[in-house]
């Protein structure tokens, strides 16, 4: 029997033990956005690093100016791949929590009316379950071997869901520490529950806050009305202006660095089997809203985008209320592809924004997240090894995706280490996560933690 066969058997043979080992961890009430729960997120690091420790790892709490982070080392053979894996112990709130079915934080597997099992509890998908994947796989690797087939550091942050603070500072404190051949970022999904999927691209993010202001004082629309400018629609009308009939955003220079997506990759996503209809049905819709010419894979994943978060202006409360407002906001939203500068497009709503005023009118802006988009190399030899161990244990070819959403993780790596990343995640579309009842495949756990335990092994040849 190979290492390799004899890793994944222990793994079949302990997955009792590592589901409640999960268990243990989703049981620590970690939520990082609420200050009442700082102990909890201590809690939680202070398990993880106990845990690894168990294992053969240094590992350590490095405290931060907000939630702890963990940092954890394993010594390879002579030679082999360094790999840094990151991920997050913090979860997201749990209200509202009468949706919920049982408790969030007491996990449990649940088996569903076509025989499959799943893991109900809040961090289960997003993201513990996912982390503890490559943990387990670690753990099967040193029960066997007494040893890993590469150089691993483990990264876990506590703050991913509450906008990652102290995220930069502790690269840029830690740089030398943390630099590796490659992160692994277990923070994504399957293309379906039986095909693997490593998503190579990720959208970018700038976003912008703008208000309105024109009159002293809220007006009475009968004594003022039409002589008196009103936000709202001036507002609308800028919003309305940031798209033309075609779908295709109108800010100067704002598709500079936007790339054309190669034929080749457009013929490997037309073969994923997508539907269009059933994807927009889901929510209730059947009309593609994005750029004419585009399928709404290339929309979601390849193409940059404009779009309204929010608006708020005048008397919103129950009634009627006959008022001009003062004020009016939105919030906006821009998803980045290729090289678009996030400043730049900021600068460049700004720069629209102003140009529609009239002249007695003014606005204001309040600057919220933003990052540059990332593509990782099709050809990369990592994912190249990657894609094939996976085959090897979906039965399945690894679908190369991309991502609608943003990961900052990956762009700071690149930023602040250098470091390229590879996503591998074992999630599904409909986990819930962020919401009541969030839930994650006991097969994605168990055959996830099987995939790393074969990429570990293929990364190392």
């Amino acid at each position: 029997m190979s290492n390799l066969d004899a890793v994944l058997g222990s793994i079949d043979k302990n997955l009792d033990d590592s589901i409640e080992r999960l268990f243990d961890l989703l049981r620590i009430e970690s939520i990082s956005t609420d200050p009442a729960y700082a102990s909890e997120c201590q809690k939680a690091a202070e398990f993880i690093v106990a845990d690894l420790k168990t294992i053969g790892f240094e590992a350590s709490v490095r405290e931060t100016a907000g939630h702890p982070m963990v940092v954890a080392h394993h010594d390879g053979p002579k030679d082999a791949p360094h790999v840094l894996f990151y991920g997050h112990y913090d979860v997201q709130p749990c209200d509202p929590l009468e949706l919920w079915d049982e408790p969030p934080f007491e996990p449990r597997v649940k088996e569903m009316p076509d025989g499959s099992e799943q893991m109900i509890g809040r961090g289960t998908s997003d993201d513990k379950g996912q982390l503890m994947t490559f943990v387990e796989a670690c753990r099967a690797w040193k029960s066997e071997t007494d040893s890993l087939p590469v150089k691993v550091t483990l990264f876990f942050e506590g703050e991913e869901e509450s906008g990652s603070p102290s995220l930069i500072p502790f690269l840029e404190a830690n740089k030398d520490e943390l630099t590796s051949d490659i992160a692994l970022v277990c923070d994504t999904t399957m293309w379906d529950r039986e095909t693997p999927a490593i998503s190579t691209a990720l959208r970018g993010m700038a976003s912008d806050e703008v208000t309105i202001h024109a009159a002293s004082r809220d007006l009475h629309s009968g004594f003022f009305g039409s002589a008196a400018a009103n936000p709202i629609k001036i507002l609308s009308k800028i919003l309305a202006g940031l798209h033309d009939d075609d779908g295709r955003v109108t800010l100067d220079g704002f598709y500079d660095g936007v790339p054309e997506t190669p034929d080749e990759i457009k013929e490997m996503w037309d073969g994923l089997g997508f539907s269009e209809s059933a994807f927009l049905g889901d929510i209730g819709l059947s009309i593609p809203a994005g750029e004419k010419g585009r399928s709404v894979l290339e929309q979601v994943w390849a193409r940059p985008t404009a779009e309204f978060n929010g608006i708020i202006g005048g008397y919103t409360g129950e009634g009627f209320k006959t008022v001009i407002p003062a004020i009016a906001s939105a919030k906006i939203s821009f998803r980045l592809v290729g090289t678009q500068d996030p400043d730049k497009v900021r600068d460049a709503f700004r720069d629209y924004v102003q140009s529609c005023l009239p002249a007695d009118c003014s606005a204001s802006f309040e600057e919220h997240s933003g990052s540059p988009a990332v593509h990782i190399p099709y050809d990369m030899p990592e994912i190249q090894k990657a894609t094939a161990a996976l085959k090897d244990e979906w039965g399945k070819d690894t679908a190369l995706i991309a991502m609608g959403g943003s990961i900052p993780v990956v762009g700071r790596f690149a930023e602040y280490l250098d470091m390229p990343s590879m996503l591998v995640g074992f999630a599904q579309e409909d986990d819930r996560i962020h919401s009541p009842n969030e839930k994650y495949e006991l097969t994605s756990f168990h055959k996830g933690t099987r995939s790393w335990a074969r990429i570990m092994a293929a990364l190392a040849e």
